[in-house]
């Protein structure tokens, strides 16, 4: 395996040069290269510089905006509603947490809910920064223009991995929670099928029924589906938490499958909670603390690794390679290369 690695600086700074290359502002540029690279050194290699050469693709065929600002299409206080006006993903999204974190000086918690956002990207790449500050988050999002999984019981595509993202503190680490309501994404199963490989398990249903783990039967005159976190047996409870995740984000944004929008992009929901409206951030901390704690001290089997809590493994990560440097997917760069070539603008070295 590869194991060449890049700094951190060097590949925010690459990825920021790329897309103000491409003609996105530079607010905005930075923004879209600070959430990739986040993604990347927490582990999440299909939803860091992986989207980079398909967003740089969007703007230069116009389906991405390259400037401009949301349209507020309500706002009360502690619930706004933004028309994202298809402007990057990744700076609306930390636009929304700026602008909720402001109000929670005045509320007990914010939403923000966008419609007509272009792809978010990773979301667990926007939680660290909220904990950090003692608050909770939750974050969620659909694209309304496609699919991916079946409705359980079903074997055709109909609604998309909608991931649910949540962060919260404790005296340690913060908890990171990031789960798509499907067995996989999208992007993982193109990236399977591309290297002419089979996923780690029966996580797809073919036009049969059949769980298969073969990404080649999500093509093809009859193509199968994705299937709900639970699979065959319990997809039932994934299902129904997208249902809910589809009506968090586009049916409070008001826009979404009923309009039959045709661009990649996010119908996103936002959410900042203050502890300290409620019994308090002591309070909320040190419950937090200790449910930490009781989980990571559950027995395990002999030979096995402790319990570890959601996030835990992607900051050990993000920490190890802030200071070894970034490992890069192998199918990262050479795809970069080609838009580096193509916009002047010169690879990143190695480190040595």
């Amino acid at each position: 395996m590869d194991e060449t690695r890049y700094d951190a600086d060097a590949l925010r700074g690459f990825a920021s040069r790329l897309l103000l290359a491409a003609g996105l502002a530079d607010e905005l540029a930075r923004a879209v290269a600070e959430i990739l690279l986040e993604a990347d050194l927490l582990g999440h290699t299909t939803h860091g510089l992986d989207l980079l050469p398909r967003y740089l693709r969007e703007l230069d065929e116009g389906r991405m905006a390259k400037r401009g600002e949301p349209v507020t299409l309500q706002d009360r206080g502690s619930a706004l509603t933004w028309d994202g006006c298809r402007l990057p993903g990744p700076w609306l999204v930390l636009r929304a947490i700026a602008i909720a974190r402001e109000r929670l000086v005045s509320h007990a918690s914010v939403t923000v809910v966008i419609r007509r956002s272009h792809h978010i990207g990773c979301l667990q790449a926007y939680l660290k920064p909220v904990t950090d500050e003692g608050l909770a988050i939750l974050l969620t999002c659909s694209d309304p223009s496609t699919g991916g999984v079946a409705p359980h019981g079903g074997v055709a595509s109909r609604i998309t991995p909608n991931p649910v993202a949540a962060g919260f503190p404790t005296r340690g680490d913060p908890v990171l929670i990031d789960v798509s309501m499907s067995t996989t994404t999208n992007a993982m199963t193109k990236r399977v099928l591309d290297a002419g490989e089979r996923l780690p398990g029966p996580w797809l249903v073919d036009a049969e029924g059949r769980a298969s783990d073969d990404p080649a039967v999500l093509s093809g005159e009859r193509p199968g589906a994705l299937l709900p976190l639970g699979g065959l047996d319990l997809g039932h409870k994934g299902f129904a938490l997208a249902l809910l995740v589809e009506a968090l984000t586009s049916g409070l944004a008001g826009h979404g499958r009923a309009d039959e929008p045709k661009e990649w992009g996010a119908s996103v929901f936002l959410q900042l909670i203050d502890p300290d409206a409620f019994g308090g951030r002591d309070a909320f901390v040190r419950e937090t603390s200790r449910l930490a704690e009781i989980c990571r001290g559950t027995p395990v089997p002999p030979g096995r690794p402790p319990v570890r809590l959601p996030g835990q493994a992607a900051l050990a990560r993000r920490a190890r390679q802030l200071h070894e440097g970034v490992c890069l997917h192998p199918s990262i760069v050479p795809a970069l290369g080609a838009w580096a070539e193509r916009l002047a603008v010169p690879l990143p070295e190695p480190r040595p």
